[in-house]
């Protein structure tokens, strides 16, 4: 894949528009931001539960904080990436877009979650396959079965973003090819799907291939509807499994599920106790300064997360050659080794 193709300004359902040439106050990147943040299905994620249901504080994670963290993080990954593509490819304007692109995809990628998360895509699922709306199984195709069978949320997001609901316009929210391309975390049909996870329903499957023509996004050989990811999608999978894995330890401290002890040694396990000696010395430093338990905790969460980013963006970096020939397998995050290794699985296993 070539860079200069991935990074397009062209539209879902405005192929055919052009630039009026005027000097413009934002970037065709930043309006995929500002329509996703000023839209509907966008502001109904404030009522969807992240991790923890029915929560009595008002800070705990639902799906919209969660979204707007996420966005946060995948700027900051973005960005990094970008100074190193300005450098490599210098002709190509667009480049120094890629952490609006990337923050656009995480403000979106939950955006098709139904409530109650995966009990919820289960929920859905069983009412087709063995519940009341089993009596459509013969008006489908087998494809179209079983996306209603083996419903899943990433495929809905592509579905929202999209489709031409009644009564809207063509291409959906009209977002570039290159934002759409990077929420599809699984490129393939349900089909194609080895485990209930997906990137496109039936009705949107011609968009996908069209986008991934345009951005010359390649399929797997000898599978011609098994394409590889957008390199951007890695990034956005980064950000959401930090934010994710790490956020809901601090949720779960002000919960009283997990001590303050746990929680702060969770946290330090991200670090070495040898090379990052000075690190870890300035940390107890701040810790004696600020005496609230709570901004004790969201200070080393942050700490964390940024020793992540940088983590994450050196691993991409070392396998942007594989990425762009579609055979990296796996997420950054999984990347990781030793100290950075344990502390995640740790995390995961907690």
């Amino acid at each position: 894949m070539d860079w200069n193709k991935l990074l397009s300004t062209k539209r879902l359902g405005m192929e055919d528009w052009t630039s009026s040439g005027k000097s413009e106050d934002r970037t065709q990147f930043q309006r995929d931001y500002d329509r996703i943040i000023f839209s509907s299905p966008f502001r109904r994620m404030q009522n969807k539960t992240q991790v923890f249901p029915l929560p009595e504080h008002i800070f705990v994670h639902n799906r919209l904080t969660h979204s707007l963290e996420v966005a946060s993080v995948g700027r900051s990954l973005g960005n990094l990436l970008a100074e190193k593509l300005v450098s490599e490819i210098p002709e190509n304007p667009l480049a120094p877009e890629i952490g609006t692109i990337v923050s656009t995809a995480c403000l979106a990628h939950d955006l098709g979650n139904p409530p109650f998360g995966h009990s919820g895509e289960a929920a859905i699922s069983n009412f087709f396959e063995k519940g009341a709306g089993n009596e459509f199984q013969s008006l489908l195709t087998t494809g179209e079965w079983k996306d209603f069978t083996h419903f899943d949320g990433n495929a809905n997001a592509f579905r929202i973003l999209t489709h031409q609901f009644n009564g809207k316009r063509p291409g959906g929210f009209a977002l570039t090819y290159s934002t759409l391309a990077s929420i599809v975390k699984y490129p393939y049909e349900s089909v194609q799907a080895k485990k209930p996870k997906f990137g496109f329903f039936q009705s949107e499957k011609e968009d996908y291939k069209k986008i991934a023509k345009q951005l010359g996004i390649e399929s797997k050989p000898d599978i011609p509807d098994l394409f590889c990811r957008h390199p951007l999608v890695f990034l956005v999978e980064a950000a959401d499994d930090i934010c994710y894995q790490i956020m809901d330890l601090e949720d779960a401290f002000k919960l009283g599920i997990l001590s303050y002890k746990q929680t702060k040694n969770l946290y330090l396990g991200f670090y070495n106790p040898e090379t990052d000696r000075k690190q870890i010395e300035n940390i107890e430093a701040t810790l004696k300064r600020v005496t609230d338990k709570n901004e004790q905790i969201s200070y080393l969460r942050a700490g964390v997360i940024g020793k992540l980013i940088y983590e994450s963006t050196r691993i991409y970096t070392e396998n942007q050659n594989e990425i762009l020939l579609g055979g990296f397998n796996g997420s950054l995050i999984g990347a990781m080794q030793n100290q950075q290794e344990e502390a995640m699985n740790t995390v995961k296993e907690i």
